[in-house]
C-alpha cells in the first residue's frame, strides 16, 4: 500500500505524542524554577525590591558558576503589589502553575501568613529572609531572620542595661498589624516580669503608610518628660519609616533624650533621610553593612559590583535571604535533587558563613541561630555597631507567653512538632 507523506506524518506525530520518543524536552526539565515573590509596588516596595534584586544577582551568579545539577535555574519573578490577598494568589501560581521548586520572598508577617496556608496545602518551600514575632513553625518554611526570642528581647535588655542606658520607661511604636502586634505582647509580657508598671508603657499602632507624625510624636516627647528614662521600640514597617523619622528630627527628638531602637529599619531605608538629626538613635538587627569582616567586604563587593552603583548599600534582610539561598543550594546539592521532602530534610543542619563573619546552622526547628547587633545611626546613614552577643539559638514560641509553656518545634525525622500541626507528608 502506498502511503501519503502526510499520512506518514499525522502517524509519526501520532506516536511522539503517545510515547514521547522524539520529542523536545520541556522548558521545565531543562530549568530549575524558583519563584522570588516580594512587592515591587506599592508601601513595601520601599524594602522589598532590593531583596528582589539580590536573588536576581544570586541566581546570576550561580547559573554563571554552572549552575544547579548541571541545570540552569530560572527565576520566575511577580509582584503581590503590597496586597497580602495577592501574595497568597501569587504564590499559589508559583507552585501550581510555574512548578517551581522553591519560593524565596515575603517581608511583612501578614503577607507570610497569608501564604502560609498555600504552602502548607500545596506542600511547596518558602525561604522568608525577615525577622518576624515568632509564634510560628511551619514544616514548609524556612525562616531566616530572628524572633523576639533572640532579637527583641536582649534588644530591651540591653537598653535597661547601664551600658544601653538604664531605660525604665517604653514607647511600644508599631504598624497595625501581626507582627508589631504579637512582637509587643511578648516585650510587654517580658517587661512586666521584671518589673516594669503598666503606666510606664505606652503602646500605639498606625496603618501601613501612615505620615501624619506630628501629633503621635509630640505624644512620645510628652511620655517621655515624666522624669524616668525613655526610649521607642518601633516596629514600624514599610514607607511610614521615612516620615516618622523626618519627624523625629522636625521636633528635636534626640537619641540622648528618647533613643529610638528599631526593628525594621535598616540602611536602605535611611538612604532617603536626612540622618544628621538621628545620630545615636539605634537599630537592632544580626547584621550591619558596617560590620567589618571579610566574608562582608567579599558580599559588598559582589552586590555592588552587580547593581553596577558603587554606593549601594547592603541590610540584614539581604544577608538573610544570601544565607538562605546558599543553604537551599547546598542543600539540594545533597538531596541530588530539587524534591521538596528530600531537599527539606537536607535543609537541617546546613551551614554557611555569613556576612556577618558568624558561622550559622539551620535548626530542626526551622530557624537559625543568629547574634544580637545594636547599631547607632550615624551621619551618613551607616550604623556603629555598639552591641554584639553571640549567636543566639532562637525558641519559635516565647517563654514570657503563659499558653507556650511546654511548646516545642522540631522538624527532624520523625517529625515531632508540640503546638504544630501534623506533617502531611512523611514519604522517606
Amino acid at each position: 500500500m502506498r502511503t501519503t507523506r502526510r499520512a506518514w506524518l499525522s502517524a509519526v506525530a501520532a506516536l511522539i505524542v503517545v510515547t514521547g520518543i522524539g520529542a523536545p524536552q520541556a522548558r521545565a526539565e531543562d530549568t530549575i524554577k524558583i519563584g522570588i515573590l516580594h512587592s515591587l509596588s506599592g508601601t513595601m516596595a520601599i524594602s522589598e525590591t532590593i531583596l528582589k534584586d539580590l536573588m536576581l544577582m544570586q541566581v546570576a551568579d550561580l547559573n554563571a558558576h554552572g549552575g544547579l545539577l548541571g541545570k540552569k535555574v530560572e527565576p520566575v519573578v511577580v509582584d503581590p503589589a503590597s496586597n497580602w490577598p495577592l501574595f497568597a494568589e501569587k504564590a499559589r501560581e508559583l507552585i501550581s502553575k510555574d512548578k517551581v521548586a522553591a519560593v524565596f520572598g515575603c517581608w511583612t508577617s501578614v503577607s507570610r501568613k497569608s501564604v502560609l496556608p498555600v504552602f502548607e496545602e500545596l506542600n511547596g518551600l518558602l525561604f522568608y529572609p525577615l525577622e518576624y514575632e515568632g509564634e510560628e513553625s511551619s514544616y514548609n518554611v524556612f525562616y531566616g531572620s530572628s524572633v523576639p526570642d533572640n532579637k527583641a528581647i536582649p534588644a530591651v535588655k540591653y537598653l535597661m542595661s547601664d551600658e544601653g542606658g538604664g531605660v525604665k520607661r517604653f514607647v511600644l511604636e508599631g504598624t497595625d498589624y501581626v507582627y508589631p502586634r504579637t512582637s509587643n505582647k511578648i516585650i510587654r509580657a517580658y517587661l512586666k516580669s521584671v518589673g516594669v508598671a503598666d503606666e510606664d508603657i505606652r503602646e500605639n499602632y498606625t496603618p501601613f503608610g501612615f505620615s501624619d507624625w506630628q501629633t503621635e510624636v509630640a505624644a512620645i516627647k510628652a511620655f517621655g518628660s515624666a522624669g524616668k528614662k525613655t526610649a521607642v521600640v518601633s516596629t514600624i514597617n514599610g514607607d511610614a519609616n521615612v516620615p516618622f523619622y523626618k519627624e523625629l528630627g522636625a521636633q528635636g527628638v534626640k537619641a540622648t533624650d528618647i533613643p529610638v531602637i528599631a526593628f525594621s529599619v535598616g540602611e536602605e531605608e535611611l538612604a532617603g533621610i536626612d540622618t544628621k538629626p538621628l545620630v545615636g538613635h539605634l537599630a537592632a538587627w544580626s547584621y550591619f553593612e558596617s560590620v567589618d569582616t571579610p566574608e562582608n567586604k567579599a558580599f559588598i563587593a559582589k552586590w555592588r559590583a552587580y547593581s553596577k552603583k558603587p554606593d549601594n548599600v547592603t541590610n540584614d534582610p539581604m544577608e538573610s535571604a544570601y544565607i538562605l539561598f546558599h543553604m537551599w543550594v547546598q542543600a539540594v546539592e545533597q538531596a541530588g535533587a530539587t524534591d521538596v521532602d528530600a531537599v527539606r530534610q537536607a535543609m537541617i543542619g546546613q551551614t554557611f558563613k555569613a556576612p556577618s563573619g558568624d558561622e550559622v546552622v539551620m535548626g530542626a526547628n526551622h530557624h537559625m541561630a543568629k547574634p544580637v547587633m545594636i547599631g547607632e545611626i550615624q551621619a551618613d546613614g551607616q550604623f556603629d555597631v555598639v552591641y554584639k552577643s553571640d549567636p543566639l539559638p532562637p525558641r519559635a514560641w516565647s517563654p514570657y507567653v503563659e499558653a507556650n509553656k511546654g511548646k516545642v518545634a522540631d522538624w527532624s525525622y520523625p517529625w515531632v512538632c508540640g503546638g504544630c500541626t501534623a506533617p502531611k507528608y512523611t514519604t522517606f
